[in-house]
């Protein structure tokens, strides 16, 4: 990548994005392929990387946290609104490169890179108020709810994911695709689509369309001991998503339909409702109802 050479002649590039050219130099220069395993589909476009930017409220002075930055192209996007960026990557020569690249590309710009899979970090140099990331589509969800679970300090975000998994996480209860993880992100916040990506934008070219989704963090409706029964009562609840709630709940509240129609009943719940017309309140009255019933 000619940008390199110049960085390593002490040449400053103006500060600029990536476009398709940089990008394919990069993977070259780095033996990069991208794979399916880690979900790797690189954004090549400066317009749609500004867009997610400006969409996502990106203020100058706050940090940002990046998960999967990849080659770089939206860390770039983020530095140039003039926030720092906090960014985790688990692919070793990515993680290695990524300063690099922004030295060239954006120097004197503040950025912390760590090598780690975003399921397992739990502590970052310092605090982000503000999620901005292209998700690897095969942990998208997982990957959010660790980052809500383990840090507080991120309020809001705009995350590029599957339109599938997007549609989803901003579901309401009683549509088609409204699911546990419809509910557990709801937990966190409140989730909305806003926009659509084109599949062009990516090398290589993704086979799936994507989407914006936004969220704005609020208040927790309980506690940790709370949200894991919750979170446990929605997951039997949508592994049996047909069946009613008093069957489907049966093993998690008392080991019986009827008893799970009772524990039901206290929480003010139709036991023959199904997962999909409840909202996390619901689950959430539900594990407070039991919790009382063994309490007395």
């Amino acid at each position: 990548m000619n940008a390199h050479r110049h960085a390593a002649e002490g040449v400053d590039a103006t500060p600029r994005l990536l476009g398709p050219a940089e990008i394919r130099d990069l993977a070259h220069l780095l033996d990069v392929t991208p794979t399916k395993k880690l979900g790797q589909n690189f954004v090549h476009d400066a317009n749609t990387v500004r867009r997610i930017v400006q969409t996502a409220g990106v203020q100058p002075g706050e940090t940002v946290l990046e998960i999967g930055p990849g080659l770089g192209s939206l860390t770039l996007g983020l530095l140039e609104a003039g926030a720092s960026v906090v960014a985790v990557e688990i692919d070793g020569r990515l993680a290695e490169q990524l300063p690099h690249t922004v030295r060239v590309m954006q120097p004197g710009r503040t950025l912390s890179v760590v090598h780690a899979d975003a399921l397992r970090v739990t502590e970052l140099p310092e605090d982000a108020v503000r999620l901005v990331a292209n998700l690897p589509y095969n942990v998208s969800v997982p990957v959010l709810l660790h980052l809500l679970e383990h840090f507080p300090s991120l309020r809001s975000g705009i995350v590029m994911v599957q339109a599938e998994v997007g549609h989803r996480l901003a579901a309401e209860p009683g549509s088609k695709v409204y699911g546990a993880p419809s509910v557990k992100a709801a937990w966190y916040g409140d989730w909305r689509t806003v926009g659509q990506v084109s599949r062009l934008v990516f090398w290589p070219v993704p086979n799936v369309d994507s989407v914006l989704v936004g969220f704005e963090r609020g208040e927790e409706p309980g506690t940790e001991d709370e949200r894991r029964a919750t979170f446990a009562l929605v997951d039997a609840a949508f592994q049996q998503r047909r069946k009613m709630l008093r069957q489907s709940l049966a093993g998690a509240l008392g080991g019986s339909s009827a008893a799970a129609a009772t524990a039901l009943e206290r929480a003010g719940i139709d036991p023959q409702s199904r997962g999909e017309q409840l909202r996390v309140q619901d689950f959430l009255a539900v594990v407070r109802a039991s919790n009382a019933a063994v309490e007395a």
